[in-house]
């Protein structure tokens, strides 16, 4: 008799974001500091 196989993976949770939603956030995220760059002329 053989023992029925166990998972120990837990079910596939659904992402929290979906991939544009992700890429759209990662987007904005790249670009929220455009307002200022940062310039440092030697002196």
């Amino acid at each position: 008799m053989s023992r029925p196989q166990k998972s120990n993976r837990e079910a596939k949770k659904q992402p929290i974001l979906t991939p544009k939603e992700r890429k759209a956030a990662k987007q904005a995220k790249k670009h929220a500091g455009d307002g200022a760059p940062f310039i440092v002329k030697a002196p």
